[in-house]
């Protein structure tokens, strides 16, 4: 690792080589691709304080040069409901301009929330499914949607009649593979009965451990279900706590990498179907956390992580 140069956090973000030594991938699940256990979360470019498109392709192209072959998206990532779609269409237009193997990069969209003059509202009905997902083939210029996930459930609709709605567009295909997001155990059984469910995406973060004390994980870990790691790093407010906490100064000293970085790194540490999707939003920032991929923490480094507070405030 060379010297650190600052990048817009408050803390030296290290440079990362061109081409990582070792970007581990796995199989997304059972029957699914392998892809990078670190991915690009792209809703930080298409939302408040998102940088201007040039930069944001170049995110996405310093991500996939370095192999990153994970982009998630939604269509609801934008400013709000007159631009649905803003993120997948720049995904989708950062992979056309790009070299490399595009073949080899699985994205992951969702559907489910609408945002009516910016708010995020949950939209789980069988119709808002269906136009969200025809929407998102636009959007993205395909046929059929890789990984396609219901963004989260809806109170208002039964979550078995979002899931069958899910299960039909698969039938149809119009959607190869299900997934969920911001879901319990119990509804991933649920879900389970009806169809194949191949990932959860649920948040996970030193700031953020229900996936894991509520069983998440470790169902999904039980069940070989992909654990898709929303804020990784707490999310745009929490994450620039993480260079001032105690414990990841040290680390970040010994280890010489950043505490984004180390964060990320122990978030893949909880679980062996663990995925971390964490956002940027310039390249230097993309590139420090795929060099999380090759961090190994040691057992001592785990557990002072494990039992440190970090508070949410």
């Amino acid at each position: 690792m060379r010297t650190a140069r600052t990048v817009g956090r408050s803390t030296p973000v290290p440079t990362v080589p061109t081409v990582l030594t070792f970007m581990r991938s796995r199989p997304l699940a059972p029957g699914l691709p392998s892809v990078s256990v670190i991915g690009l979360g792209g809703m930080p470019l298409s939302i408040q304080g998102r940088p201007d498109e040039t930069t944001a392709r170049a995110v996405v192209h310093a991500a996939l040069d370095v192999g990153v072959t994970l982009l998630d998206t939604a269509d609801v990532y934008c400013f709000d409901d007159r631009e649905i779609g803003h993120n997948e269409r720049l995904l989708a237009a950062a992979l056309r301009d790009w070299a490399g193997p595009r073949d080899r990069v699985l994205v992951a969209t969702k559907g489910g929330l609408t945002r009516p003059r910016g708010a995020w509202v949950r939209d789980g009905s069988p119709r808002q499914l269906r136009l969200a997902c025809e929407r998102s083939l636009r959007a993205l210029g395909v046929e059929q949607l890789a990984l396609y996930q219901l963004h989260a459930p809806d109170p208002a609709v039964p979550f078995e009649s979002s899931v069958a709605t899910l299960a039909a567009l698969q039938r149809e295909g119009k959607v190869r593979w299900i997934g969920l997001s911001n879901v319990s155990v119990a509804q991933i059984r649920a879900a389970e009965a009806l169809v194949p469910i191949a990932t959860v995406q649920n948040r996970l973060s030193l700031f953020f451990r229900e996936a894991l004390t509520e069983g998440v994980v470790a169902y999904c870990t039980e069940r070989k279900l992909g654990f898709l790691a929303y804020s990784p790093v707490g999310g745009r407010r929490l994450n620039q706590q993480l260079p001032q906490h105690t414990v990841l100064r040290r680390l970040s000293g010994k280890l010489g990498r950043s505490p984004h970085a180390i964060a990320t790194a122990w978030v893949l540490a909880q679980g062996p179907t663990v995925f971390a999707i964490p956002g940027a939003r310039s390249p230097a920032h993309a590139l420090d956390a795929a060099s999380s991929a090759d961090l190994e923490l040691s057992r001592e480094d785990l557990q002072a992580l494990d039992t440190a507070r970090f508070e949410r405030h």
